[in-house]
């Protein structure tokens, strides 16, 4: 037993009022660690601070409420240490939420709550009673002791593995079975799992290093995981550049421009269509699903299951980021055929890249542009520019009131493009708006889905569709529509050029 803490009982100083106070049960709770001996209680969401059997006289907090996996956190490495850091904020709470904060907020806090002349009667105790001072710079030192403990070495009752007891335990992984139809997420059924063929192929593709650890030989077909290693710093920096944060991390809060930046330089994104070669046989794949383990996402957040189940299996350092594919490929055979030769070929799907923005005000105004990939300068003549308005039951779904003005815009390019381009409205426009509640499945629900669906192709959220029209003035006829709006526009539309093109070049790989 910690010296200090036997000299404080025979001294029989009650520390209830500094937010440490003695109870005769001391129920632990679920994220009690295991071997914990409890000698305090704050009062509150089931705050009490305790040494662990095996950490010495080392002070624990433990915070039930906290989000996982912050339920526990050192805060002295002696009861001496603790008394002092209460001497120099005269209550546990400092102490406790101290890793929330930086140094400014926690010193605003003892600003704002000082000790009452209860505190400082206790505190005056444990200052003469113990012959102990206060800490210097409390929030250093707790600091210290926190990024410097090895938090994997406490250990826990089962009731912090049981769902039930704490609805944040991560489920036990399933058997490792791997089925033509399963994905990552598919339930798996009575499929029969298919035959494991360890590969073991590494290479560099996309600026990424690889891995293909096995494939599986279904009755059905082939199928393949491939694992895309990512350099943690290149997910923090990512991160960091967007202001990504958990309340922030969603498409509604970025335009439909930021998104397509956003996905040119995520890290953990890459759009790729495979193909395989067996035994000198083209396949193409039939399904696909991918899954992210990310070792930078906050503390107190977790990876998809699916995702650690995946490093766990295949032994993947969990430092690094990965993002794990797994693709399906039918046989072309009746039957599952000896696997001799095993080929891979990645092609990357095309990026769309935002471009210049221009301004027309009417039939016979030119924006020049040049792509960014070819070099190529093109010519835009506006031929027809035109406000519309759309019939207010177009729709026809109920509950919704829909805008339906645009602008119509008729354009050719030169030289004729062997490259895709697009033009979309740089504005948003405005969503339908609820006239009356809805039930979700209802189905003014369903035609609200349905007409978001339409104005994805004339001015949503991928933007206008490029369609032909007839005629060949100097060049082929495209015809654009503007984001659908409740009031007629007053200004003059602002476009975007959209370019799309690859990055990356194609390339195969022997597996086997």
């Amino acid at each position: 037993m910690d010296k200090t803490f036997e000299k404080f009982l025979r001294r029989e100083i009650d520390l209830a009022a500094v937010g440490a106070a003695r109870r005769t049960d001391n129920a632990p709770y679920f994220c009690t660690p295991r071997g914990a001996s409890i000698f305090g209680w704050a009062g509150v969401d089931g705050i009490h601070f305790c040494f662990i059997r095996g950490f010495g006289g080392t002070v624990f907090a433990v915070s039930p409420m906290n989000t996982p996996p912050n339920y526990v956190r050192p805060l002295a490495r002696s009861f001496a240490d603790f008394l002092r850091l209460l001497l120099a904020c005269g209550d546990t709470a400092a102490l406790e939420q101290a890793w929330m904060w930086d140094e400014a907020q926690f010193d605003d806090f003892l600003r704002e709550y000082p000790p009452t002349p209860e505190q400082r009667e206790v505190l005056s105790q444990i200052a003469t009673r113990l012959g102990l001072t206060p800490m210097e710079r409390p929030w250093a030192y707790i600091r210290e002791v926190q990024s410097s403990f090895d938090y994997g070495k406490i250990k826990y009752t089962a009731d912090y593995y049981d769902p039930d007891m704490n609805p944040a335990a991560q489920a036990a992984p399933p058997a490792w079975k791997v089925t033509f139809d399963g994905g990552f997420y598919g339930r798996q059924g009575r499929a029969w799992a298919g035959k494991e063929l360890p590969l073991g192929k590494e290479f560099t593709w996309a600026g990424r290093p690889w891995l293909i650890p096995a494939a599986y030989l279904c009755a059905r077909g082939l199928v393949l995981d491939l694992c895309a290693r990512v350099e943690p710093g290149d997910i923090r920096a990512f991160m960091d550049k967007w202001d990504l944060r958990p309340e922030n991390d969603s498409a509604l809060n970025f335009t439909r421009e930021r998104q397509m930046l956003m996905d040119l330089e995520n890290p953990l994104r890459l759009d790729f269509c495979p193909s395989v070669e067996v035994n000198g046989k083209l396949l193409r794949f039939s399904q696909g699903s991918s899954v992210s383990f990310n070792p930078c996402v906050p503390e107190g957040l977790t990876n998809e299951l699916e995702a650690k189940w995946a490093v766990d299996h295949y032994g993947l350092d969990a430092s690094q980021g990965w993002v794990i594919y797994r693709y399906s490929f039918p046989w072309p055979w009746k039957r599952r055929p000896p696997v001799k030769a095993l080929s891979l070929t990645l092609e990357q799907q095309p990026d769309r890249v935002p471009g210049p923005r221009f301004r027309p005000h009417q039939p016979g105004d030119t924006f020049v542009f040049t792509h960014p990939v070819s070099g190529i300068e093109y010519t835009l003549t506006v031929r027809e520019l035109e406000r519309q308005t759309l019939p207010a039951g177009a729709f026809g779904a109920g509950g919704y009131v829909y805008p339906t003005n645009t602008v119509a815009m008729s354009y050719t390019l030169s030289p004729e493009p062997e490259e895709s381009i697009y033009v979309s409205d740089c504005d948003e426009g405005d969503r339908p708006r609820r006239v009356e509640p809805a039930d979700p499945l209802s189905p003014e629900e369903r035609g609200f889905a349905a007409v978001m669906a339409v104005m994805g192709v004339i001015g949503g959220a991928d933007g206008p569709a490029a369609v032909t029209a007839g005629g060949r003035p100097q060049g082929k006829l495209r015809a654009v529509y503007s984001s659908l709006r409740f009031e007629p526009l007053e200004k003059d539309v602002e476009w975007r050029v959209d370019f799309e093109y690859k990055r990356f070049k194609d390339a195969s790989f022997v597996l086997l």
